[in-house]
């Protein structure tokens, strides 16, 4: 008989022991970036996550001899299912204690989770939508995370491994860019070739673009159409949308965002580009992701003043018809010299299917390294 209990989160401070385990359990880390605790409790709150119009989840917590030591959530988005013609239910925000017999309970309570509700697979790690982190990292332990990714510790995918049914689904990488002295002539030559070619030009934001007319919808129209291939994506609904642009788009350094229009289809937005200051540093300079006392501060550091060397390659979207055009190489030849401008000194690509050969080949002029990887796992649950 397990050890293990597993207990429902069903109250604020469950919810709040919950989002604190992951503080715990990677306090001094250096390669962990953690979330913010308001981000955290807008993301799992019911009534705060528009993303519950369309998902059900429940959240556990697991004990050992009366010590908090895991945690996951069992999710089923019924959009994605409808979508990929899939039943399945998803697990995220898993963290565990190096003990096999706690992984093992976590990952159960999901699977009877998900069998009582008709569901046929696990999958995961996934959140609500492809806007959260999706992936458990199986190789770059010793490199820095990004805000919008996962760390976990290298004894997690063995774990997995080690239980029976489990098989890899997906797998992703992602890459190192170092910002380059001068515009790439690959990139240079393509961008000034395409803006006459094809009546494509650039279009740089301004706050009212965004929030009064109608940028900022028309950028997550966008993303909709052209993530809607990529694994497990479900389309964002419009109160997603609604919340992301409040959420993102008013700390956002829009010189750090380009657009690209085709004037000869009335400005039709044909490509997004969506980058940001590395926040690492500063995340890990909250403290237990609590922006007060001082941790506001680093935020600000790096949002406003670039106190940071790494930009994050957050959003990069161009439409499948546009694609074969070099969208692409006019995005990074206007976004380029604005980092060398900030003083970037390199690039995160964030997470990357391992087999889309047609995004990766966009970074060739740059020299990629591949330094992270991760996995999506599956397990049959009929």
């Amino acid at each position: 008989m397990s050890s293990v209990e597993i207990k429902k989160v069903c109250s604020k401070r469950d919810l709040k022991a919950f989002i604190e385990l992951h503080y715990d359990l990677y306090q001094g880390n250096a390669y962990d970036v953690p979330n913010l605790y308001s981000d955290e409790v807008k993301t799992l709150s019911k009534d705060k996550n528009a993303a519950f119009d369309f998902c059900e989840a429940e959240y556990f917590l697991a004990y050992k001899e009366g010590r908090l030591v895991g945690r996951v959530a069992a999710i089923i988005n019924h959009r994605a299912n409808q979508k990929w013609q899939r039943k399945s239910v998803r697990f995220g925000w898993i963290d565990f204690i190096d003990d096999k017999e706690v992984s093992a309970a976590l990952l159960q309570a999901v699977e009877d989770y998900g069998r009582a509700h008709g569901m046929t697979e696990m999958v995961g790690p996934l959140g609500f939508t492809d806007m959260d982190p999706e992936g458990m990292l199986t190789w770059g332990f010793d490199q820095l995370g990004t805000m919008p990714t996962i760390y976990n510790y290298e004894y997690y995918p063995q774990h997995i491994a080690a239980l029976e049914g489990y098989e890899v689904d997906n797998t992703y990488i992602e890459n190192k860019l170092y910002v380059p002295d001068v515009v790439p002539e690959k990139y240079a030559k393509i961008a000034a070739m395409i803006q006459q070619r094809y009546s494509l030009k650039i279009k740089k934001l301004t706050k009212k673009d965004v929030f009064e007319r109608g940028y900022g919808q028309r950028i997550f129209d966008l993303i909709n159409i052209t993530y809607s291939h990529l694994y497990g994506f479900s389309d964002l609904s419009q109160r997603q949308i609604d919340q992301y642009v409040k959420m993102y788009f008013p700390m956002a350094d829009l010189d750090l965002v380009t657009l690209i229009e085709d004037t000869a289809a009335d400005n039709k937005l044909v490509g997004v580009g969506i980058t940001i200051p590395s926040l690492s540093r500063a995340l890990q300079k909250c403290r237990r992701g609590r922006l007060l006392p001082f941790g506001w501060w680093h935020v600000l550091r790096a949002i406003k003043w670039h106190k940071t060397e790494v930009v994050d390659l957050l959003l990069v979207g161009v439409l499948p018809e546009y694609r074969s055009k070099g969208v692409n190489s006019l995005l990074f030849a206007d976004l380029i010299p604005r980092y060398q401008a900030y003083g970037f000194k390199w690039g995160e690509t964030q997470v990357e299917m391992e087999t889309n050969l047609k995004v990766q080949s966009q970074w060739e002029a740059l020299d990629p390294i591949i330094h992270k990887r991760r996995a999506c796992y599956k397990k049959s649950i009929v």
